[in-house]
């Protein structure tokens, strides 16, 4: 499973995940200042899941039909520590009983809900 966390997903958290093992790509370190637009096509080229506290990515996917198959996380609450993106993503990779692909993820702080695409 690849990744790519959005410019608003704290550097700490990408590090801690980078160093847990997982293929991720940081918008903010490697494209800085991109539309959500560009973001959704790289993640549709390569295959990646995007990572946001931004969301904008429900509106792209079904008023304007992009189709990041890989998927999108949207978490809703800003973290309250750098760490938290990542121990959110640990547990989501965790659970057999979650699958990313052609989904939006909604995580709040007590739900996880998917919308398919």
């Amino acid at each position: 499973m690849k990744f790519l966390a959005n410019e608003n997903v704290p550097l700490a958290s990408i590090t801690r995940l980078k160093n847990s093992g997982f293929d991720i790509k940081a918008i903010g370190s490697d494209n800085p200042g991109v539309s959500d637009a560009e973001v959704m096509m790289l993640s549709i080229d390569e295959f990646r899941t995007i990572i946001t506290y931004d969301s904008d990515y429900g509106e792209l996917i079904f008023k304007y039909g992009y189709r990041p198959m890989a998927g999108v996380i949207f978490i809703r609450n800003q973290p309250a520590d750098p760490f938290e993106t990542a121990t959110i993503i640990d547990k989501l990779t965790m659970n057999k009983g979650i699958t990313f692909e052609r989904a939006l993820t909604v995580v709040d702080k007590d739900h996880i809900r998917q919308k398919r695409f």
